[in-house]
């Protein structure tokens, strides 16, 4: 094993490990894989082997060809499912595969980040042994020719969901698959006192509203008089400071809220400890990272990434400088910029806080105004003027 404390050999380890499964890919063929992975220094090979890819490159040139039923493209193997992500001006949606591998890598994640829980002094202990109930997308998800399945991540990850996990799971399978957004709140709304709930997991501003419907309906103060064991929960996804004055006014006590870090490129990182400024990244579970300096030498005057970027390894990275995040991983991304910039808020600890998106920024005079500092903003706005934000 591995001490995790060697980020440098866990880091080589995964980057080994995903170049011997995907080197007989027409990928890992084209950029000879096998050169990188029996080479001295694997890491140095691999980058100069591999081009970086944003989501247009890589599909354009590779991905396309998995819709149509092409196996061993990028990843061994038929790409069975896709999600859907947000598209931007260039792209409608995005069909970002997602295999066994990654549902697999997932599944190991979600159990750590449930252990890490019982480190927290101030958790409800209690919480976990109940109802979990996970706020998504429909697990109806449409169907392509070729036999995959496309749709939100959350609904991928709600139909996978292991057979352990059946008892606990909420709202179920039924309403799980409702599309309407409406209809489905309404429907838990209704089985809520039903249920005896410990733990949330979705975006901030679909849980607070789900919440706040509970109360109204069943005409009560707060949400632990009809879930008493309500004590954790788990959102990503965006900033959830300029949320959190709007979620302690549902609360009957204090919970605990864990940050976690999954797109649908993969599980990133979460909050293993109750009062860390960021979220730990996973380096030993087959995600391989590499650091861009999001700076004007990688990046030209509309956040778009240069062909051939200084990309830095996991031990050359430094504290409290932006990284722009690349990934390769064992769902046939490669080196690929998920699009969000990151800082390292504790090296010793591997933490990191995202600080916005590549392509998200403000800068009329040059000033470079990130996300991170707009959240910042709206929090302190709320906090002075003791005003509850509902959409952000």
């Amino acid at each position: 094993r591995i001490p995790p404390n060697d980020p440098k050999r866990q880091q080589l380890r995964v980057l080994k490990k995903l170049l011997k499964k995907a080197r007989f890919t027409e990928f890992g063929q084209k950029y000879r894989f096998d050169d990188a992975l029996f080479s001295k220094n694997p890491g140095k090979s691999f980058q100069e082997l591999v081009p970086v890819h944003d989501y247009n490159k890589i599909y354009e040139e590779w991905w396309k060809k998995t819709l149509d039923g092409v196996p061993d493209v990028t990843w061994p193997g038929k790409i069975k499912y896709y999600a859907l992500s947000s598209g931007t001006s260039e792209s409608a949606s995005k069909y970002i595969p997602v295999t066994k591998d990654l549902l697999r890598s997932n599944s190991i994640n979600y159990v750590r980040q449930l252990i890490s829980v019982f480190g927290y002094e101030d958790a409800n202990r209690k919480a976990l042994t109940k109802g979990f109930l996970m706020l998504g997308g429909a697990t109806d998800l449409q169907k392509g020719e070729a036999g995959w399945y496309a749709g939100d991540l959350s609904g991928i990850l709600a139909k996978k969901r292991p057979f352990w996990f059946q008892t606990f799971y909420k709202p179920g399978g039924r309403i799980a698959a409702i599309k309407d957004w409406n209809q489905k709140l309404n429907e838990i709304v209704e089985h809520a006192k039903e249920w005896d709930i410990g733990y949330i997991v979705g975006v901030p501003a679909w849980c607070q509203m789900c919440m706040e419907m509970v109360i109204e309906h069943y005409k009560v103060k707060n949400i632990h008089e009809i879930w008493p064991n309500f004590g954790v929960f788990v959102h990503g996804g965006v900033a959830f400071e300029p949320y959190k004055k709007g979620f302690e006014k549902l609360m009957g006590k204090p919970i605990v809220y864990i940050e976690n870090y999954l797109s649908s490129e993969g599980f990133i990182g979460y909050k293993t400890r109750e009062h860390a400024k960021g979220m730990q990244l996973i380096l030993n579970n087959n995600i391989f990272f590499e650091f861009v300096p999001f700076d004007e030498k990688n990046f030209d005057a509309d956040g778009q990434i240069i062909a051939n970027p200084e990309a830095k390894m996991i031990h050359e990275v430094e504290a409290g400088k932006e990284y722009a995040l690349l990934m390769s991983t064992n769902a046939g991304a490669w080196r690929y910029l998920i699009g969000d910039t990151i800082k390292f808020v504790d090296l010793a600890k591997m933490e990191v806080a995202i600080t916005g998106r590549t392509k998200h920024f403000l800068s009329l005079v040059g000033e470079h105004l990130g996300v991170e500092n707009m959240n910042k903003a709206i929090q302190l706005v709320s906090e002075e003027y003791n005003i509850q934000l509902l959409h952000h």
